[in-house]
């Protein structure tokens, strides 16, 4: 059954981006700047805001909580787009003409082309009469989104001059002088301005529109309830089975929990959500998941090895199955509809991977072929998956492994999946068109071309691969399929009108797959973040009470280093699996350097002028010399990058950075990783060395007491987490408290003083040897030996005691007899 696409109008989704434009470009760019340095400002209780909550009645009541957080959002990216921006020069433009538009003003400016060249559809622009200086106060000035770059020296920007919008329940502009001036010096044929590009709106332009397409999506009432209605638990009739031979490869290459996941999702239920604690096989998970539902088939259709069969009713006369078949299926006797639209060109549809996997030869009675999208929030997230596929292939409905069509849309992908990215397909079907035409291919209709093949290659695609952000973008509007499935990874480090991006492009069923207890979605605006705009939609479903599948077993950490996040943060499910239960490394003689440590440091906390970062140089000097003697005793460690240093503040990896320059060379960033947390979110080392930085008494410990950014840097390792900070500095959080209280239960803390170097002379290291398991084990067995003989002599004691006691009392019976012995 084809799958509608049900979102808002064309347009519906204009009137949206025209709101989103009214508002933003009438904003005073000043007032912006100086609200953002208010305290009062940051209060947000005199904006209106109001808080997320974990379930709405209406969309009215939605979107009223949600688009205020957005704009608070925008204004935040804007000034710290300025911010980022400090160096870039103020550039020269000209009008060239000025018209009005739906109550917006196209302006085309000529600018130089070297700055043409260095923006972007849908930046925003600040245009000015005159360069802003410090202390100065410009009366001519607004923003100007770009529409497009324009021909030579060119750019065809937007704006809206008919006043400022002010408050979001009206959206009705107030007269504004500033921008009646602007107007004028449009009007004004070769007016020069200043130009500032600020920052990208497009990211946030396609979650805005993602946030009002709820309205129309065909499970709005479950976004807003966060709960499935009661009929939606018991689906077994509209359930997929999996045919036996790929659930034979399911079951040997899944555990138990992954594979309650994959059921889950072929159970129908339209939102399914997996949580996949650190190295439980997230990854994994989801290419069953692909397997899973390319190529399985509804259970009325297909009742044989699969997970459930359906109940059927009574059989049919051969006769009434061919007048049923006919009725329902008139294609059956011609050709399938689905089949008429596909793109017709003389190409084969098999995309070039780069690995030699056999290309997939679809059974032909395989009628449709389900459609997925796959994103995730960011373009690394999104590859990992994608190499995967690409490296393992998938598994079709007989077991036979085969090279997948897939595409990765979107920028900057890794030169690793290059061979199936959007851009590089596109040149080679493109370079089979110039050869079949013998070069003779119009420069003009090559624009068609372009957008021709672009979405035939989304049609013919069975997964589709794009970042959150991307899937909002015009060419998925060229489709002639929707999807049937979304997969959304890491889907709690995204903001719920992110993730609303892909979903409305049209699909039956959404997987949600992410960790709320790793790291969170990054908020660039205080106030949204206090009032919970970083709160993902797995998460808000989750503490709403919608089920979860969790990911129980884990492959990454040496139980040593698991014990801790699987009683703090996941109710002790947590389980280890038996490749790591055996983990042990060479330098676990010593307690000092695993599989997990604490070294408590009293270092000094301080801020760099400028900035909102921390420094420790007291940790950073101590773990110099913790690196230095591991790299000494262990030669492997100086050849491979198996070592991650990581810290919270970004500050702190500089400055590690650098000394690791200082004292091991230049090459030393090739051997040792340093990176901040959310650097590292989803990587793994053999050792991780955790800088914790704050140091002080009763000031707190800032967003290191954010217990996601912990759980992510205790659970990088495989080996060893060695974690370096202030233990009286940290105890003020109740989670860092249960961590130095189970290192000294486990006896794996030790206050260092200084010198830090005599704590690692050889003769105090001799003292935090570990015990050797043989040795313990032997110990063990001499400790019983000597317990039993202790017994044995008891024993003995107690049978003299007992006949010494008959003697003096005398016995019954037989007994009695004994004295004449």
């Amino acid at each position: 059954m084809a799958v509608e696409k049900a979102v808002a109008t064309p347009a519906a989704s204009l009137a949206t981006i025209h709101r989103f434009q009214k508002i933003v470009l009438s904003w005073d760019y000043l007032r912006l700047v100086r609200e953002s340095t208010k305290k009062a400002a940051k209060d947000g209780t005199a904006a209106g805001l109001k808080h997320v909550k974990k379930t709405y009645k209406d969309v009215e009541e939605y979107i009223g909580v949600f688009e205020p957080l957005l704009f608070e959002e925008v204004k935040a990216l804007i000034v710290q787009g300025r911010d980022e921006e400090e160096e870039t020069d103020w550039q020269k433009g000209a009008v060239a003409s000025c018209a009005e538009t739906d109550e917006f003003h196209n302006v085309s400016l000529a600018v130089l082309d070297e700055f043409r060249e260095q923006v972007s559809e849908n930046d925003l622009l600040l245009l000015s009469k005159e360069k802003f200086h410090e202390g100065m106060t410009p009366s001519t000035y607004a923003f100007a989104l770009v529409e497009q770059r324009g021909s030579r020296e060119t750019l065809t920007l937007r704006t809206f001059l008919s006043g400022e919008v002010k408050h979001l329940d009206k959206a009705e502009p107030e007269h504004s002088q500033r921008l009646l001036r602007m107007l004028s010096v449009f009007k004004t044929t070769e007016s020069f301005l200043w130009i500032l590009k600020i920052c990208s709106l497009s990211t946030i332009m396609r979650e805005y529109v993602g946030l009002h397409s709820v309205a129309s999506l065909p499970f709005k009432d479950l976004i807003l309830s966060a709960a499935e209605k009661s009929n939606q638990h018991n689906l077994g009739d509209r359930g997929w089975n999996v045919p036996q031979p790929l659930m034979d490869y399911l079951q040997s290459n899944l555990n138990d929990s992954q594979l309650d996941a994959v059921q889950a999702g072929l159970s129908r239920r339209t939102f399914v959500l997996i949580q996949g604690p650190p190295g439980t096989g997230k990854t994994q998970t989801i290419l069953g998941l692909l397997n899973a539902v390319l190529h399985s088939a509804p259970g009325r259709v297909q009742s044989k090895g699969g997970i459930s069969a359906p109940k059927h009713g009574p059989e049919l006369q051969i006769q009434d199955k061919y007048c049923h078949w006919t009725k329902a299926s008139p294609w059956l006797s011609g050709a399938n509809p689905r089949d008429l639209i596909m793109p017709v060109d003389g190409d084969d549809g098999f995309f070039p991977t780069g690995n030699e996997l056999k290309p997939e030869i679809v059974n032909s009675n395989r009628k449709y072929r389900v459609h997925v999208l796959v994103c995730a929030p960011s373009n690394s997230a999104l590859d990992e998956i994608v190499l995967r596929v690409l490296h393992t292939g998938m598994h079709d409905e007989y077991g036979h492994v085969y090279t997948p069509k897939i595409v990765r849309i979107g920028l900057k992908p890794h030169h690793s999946v290059q061979a199936v990215s959007m851009d590089y397909l596109v040149e080679q079907k493109l370079a089979g068109v110039d050869r079949s035409s013998s070069g003779a291919v119009k420069q003009g209709s090559r624009g068609a071309d372009r957008d021709r093949i672009r979405a035939s290659i989304l049609d013919e695609s069975a997964i589709v691969f794009s970042t959150l952000s991307f899937s909002g973008s015009s060419l998925f509007s060229r489709m002639n399929r929707v999807f049937d499935v979304v997969i959304i990874d890491e889907a709690a480090q995204a903001v719920e009108p992110s993730t609303l991006v892909p979903l409305a492009q049209g699909c039956r069923q959404v997987f949600l797959v992410g960790d709320p207890v790793q790291l969170p979605a990054t908020v660039i605006s205080s106030t949204a973040e206090r009032f919970g705009y970083g709160t993902s939609l797995f998460k808000r479903f989750q503490e709403a009470g919608f089920p979860v599948q969790m990911l129980k077993i884990q492959y990454r950490m040496h139980p040593e280093i698991s014990i801790f996040p699987s009683k703090e943060f996941y109710g002790g499910f947590l389980e280890d699996g038996e490749s790591v239960k055996k983990t042990r490394s060479p330098w676990h003689v010593y307690r000092c350097f695993g599989p997990f440590f604490f070294f408590d440091i009293d270092g000094v906390e301080c801020q760099p002028s400028g900035s909102g970062s921390w420094v420790n140089e007291q940790e950073v000097e101590f773990i110099v010399l913790l690196y230095h003697k591991l790299a000494s005793k262990y030669e492997d460690l100086k050849s491979s990058s198996q070592l991650a240093v990581i810290s919270p503040y970004r500050h702190q990896v500089k400055l590690l950075r650098e000394r690791f320059r200082a004292t091991f060379g230049e090459q030393s960033d090739q051997v040792v990783d340093i990176n901040t947390v959310d650097g590292f979110q989803g990587r793994e080392k053999d050792i991780a060395i955790f800088s914790c930085v704050r140091a002080n008494s009763g000031k707190g410990i800032g967003f290191v007491s954010d217990f996601r950014r912990m759980n992510v840097g205790i659970t990088r390792a495989r080996s060893s987490v060695l974690v370096v900070g202030s233990a009286s500095t940290l105890m003020q959080d109740d989670h860092w408290k249960n961590l130095v209280k189970s290192a000294q239960d486990r006896k794996c803390y030790y206050k260092v003083a200084k010198p830090y170097g005599a704590f690692f002379n050889d003769a105090n290291l001799d003292k935090l040897r570990a015990e050797d398991p043989r040795k313990k084990k032997a110990q063990i067995v001499d400790v019983l030996h000597s317990e039993m003989a202790v017994m044995e002599n008891m024993a003995v004691d107690n049978v003299e005691d007992n006949a010494e006691g008959n003697e003096d009392y005398g016995m019954e019976g037989d007994g009695g007899g004994n004295d004449d012995d």
